[in-house]
């Protein structure tokens, strides 16, 4: 045999190696723990194979919480373009993986992804001094979303939307409680201008009213199956809405007339979703809405401001295990205008899904209301510790494996998942 020959069959047999791998690599696997060079850009992979209906699977508690996506040269593209680290893998090998997590002595589970949910965000269309976490993070993680505010939501839109996440808001009409330090801002006086004039064009003689009036139908929205989030002062602002309508809670350089006498008396806390027995702030100077905030309270050095995210049955709660995916259990702290929720006054049948327990304060909370369910997450952005008006937005890039995000993403994957474990 002459040594071209050799050479040529040589080059034959490896091509054939190559070929035969390549028939049988018919999975992307997409790990999430510390092997993982850009979580936040993982999750936009897997929405763009939801998306195109590529069967994707989430490994609850394997690896991080890893994807496995049926192979399509794509995805791979697609992979390679945003820096998400993956392998290929043959048929074997996912059921190999797919059978161990099976294994009843394992706290791990499978969840079939097969449905991109409509994003809305709950959004003012005039320029704020500052940024929303929810908002930079779909925009990082290149999933598409749409903006809804006051009109679109009394017109009732908001049933054409899967997921909604609620801005940085006020639901009481208060205008943030930003009265001391920024009455004379320009921002603050053209915000409150402008809420005036939406809140008369939609009937409305008060901003309060018509903030009471979006806050039902949100409500409404989770009752018929909608997935609502929230953080920061959209938080317990929403809650104070809902338990105090019929009631002015309002000082007159909000809405040009007194508070009503005896307010916390007058609170329904059956309205609300997550939180009970709580008083108000009539000090228009405080920076603060209610007593459910722990932010004036607490007393914990930035440097161990931590919180522990409670470990879930995967198998059993899929739900909580699903939001609470992560490389670390433990997540450096931040803070908002609402960092986190005092403990006393969060109801019996809300669940608590990460904590600081030092400080006896829950930062990230879950529920379900009707068909639907809502999540808040105490404090404004998980890489700003003390994010203030005017701050410069947070460059996502540089945090490519925040913790702290990979929780609001989470959140946005869940309800592709319908809520249903995949049956093996």
């Amino acid at each position: 045999m002459t040594h071209s020959r050799i050479i040529k069959e040589l080059w034959c047999f490896i091509f054939f190696c190559i070929l035969s791998i390549s028939a049988k690599a018919s999975y992307i696997f997409i790990p999430m723990d510390d092997n993982q060079s850009n979580h936040l850009k993982a999750y936009g992979i897997a929405y763009y194979a939801i998306e195109r209906d590529v069967k994707v699977d989430w490994l609850l508690n394997y690896q991080g919480g890893s994807f496995m996506i049926k192979y399509h040269n794509k995805i791979e593209d697609e992979c390679n373009i945003r820096g998400v680290s993956f392998t290929i893998i043959a048929d074997i090998q996912s059921t190999q993986i797919l059978q161990s997590i099976a294994s009843p002595s394992v706290n791990q589970d499978v969840v079939r992804l097969d449905k991109a949910p409509k994003i809305a965000i709950y959004s003012p269309k005039d320029k704020q001094p500052w940024d929303d976490a929810v908002t930079m993070a779909l925009t990082y993680a290149e999933i598409p979303y749409e903006i809804v505010y006051d009109e679109e939501v009394l017109s009732n839109l908001l049933p054409l939307y899967d997921w909604l996440h609620l801005h940085h808001e006020d639901f009481t009409g208060q205008y943030g409680k930003f009265y001391v330090s920024f009455k004379n801002a320009t921002w603050y006086k053209e915000g409150k201008k402008n809420s005036e004039k939406l809140a008369q064009k939609l009937g409305y003689k008060k901003v309060s009213e018509a903030k009471l009036a979006v806050a039902k139908k949100i409500k409404e929205f989770v009752l018929a199956g909608g997935f609502l989030f929230a953080m920061c002062s959209a938080t317990d602002s929403y809650d104070i809405a809902l338990a105090s309508e019929g009631v002015d809670i309002c000082r007159e350089m909000f809405d040009g007339d007194a508070m009503d006498s005896n307010i916390d008396n007058k609170l329904d806390f059956s309205k609300t979703l997550a939180f009970k027995n709580f008083s108000l702030v009539k000090n228009p100077n405080r920076y603060e809405f209610s007593s459910i905030d722990a932010t004036e309270k607490r007393r914990i050095n930035a440097k161990v401001d931590f919180f522990t995210l409670f470990d879930f049955s995967a198998k059993w709660d899929p739900v909580p295990t699903m939001l609470c995916q992560n490389h670390t259990q433990v997540i450096a702290g931040f803070m908002g205008q609402t960092t986190s929720f005092r403990n006393e006054f969060i109801k019996s049948d809300v669940l608590i899904m990460g904590e600081t327990k030092a400080t006896n304060e829950a930062r990230y909370i879950h529920g379900e209301l009707g068909d639907g369910t809502w999540t808040f997450y105490g404090g404004h952005d998980p890489e700003d510790y003390q994010h203030k008006v005017g701050d410069p937005k947070t460059d996502l890039s540089l945090h490519p494996n925040s913790a702290g995000y990979r929780l609001i993403l989470n959140n946005i994957l869940f309800p592709a998942a319908k809520k249903k474990k995949l049956k093996t």
